[in-house]
């Protein structure tokens, strides 16, 4: 069972452009700092931080490699997160197909009238 915690830590650093254009990165495969670095107008102490939110959030894991760092999605906190809404989209569609069906009722109460 996710905590409140841990999905407010993953839905925070989703919140963020620039943290979940780093994921698409990831998603294409491992990446140094200086690669996902690149395409951001961003200083890299900037990147590194938005990388130590990811790390804490349980998306991403850095691991060095003689010079350089490497890092590595971890998708298993935006799974939990997408369960989590999941929950709800399915509260929200029981509470319209009961609103339909009463309307549906009520049309046809009308009609026999």
């Amino acid at each position: 069972m996710v905590t409140n915690r841990e999905l407010d830590r993953t839905f925070g650093a989703l919140a963020d452009p620039i943290r979940r254009a780093i994921l698409v990165q990831l998603s294409q495969g491992d990446a140094t700092v200086g690669e996902l670095a690149a395409p951001f107008d961003v200083s890299r102490p900037a990147i590194s931080k938005h990388l130590r939110v990811l790390e804490r959030a349980g998306l991403v894991t850095r691991a060095r490699d003689g010079r350089l760092t490497r890092c590595a999605l971890d998708a298993v906190p935006m799974r939990d997160a997408a369960d989590w809404v999941e929950s709800y989209r399915r509260f929200w569609e029981e509470k319209l197909d009961a609103l339909a069906r009463y309307l549906d009722n009520d049309d046809a109460k009308e009609g026999s009238e």
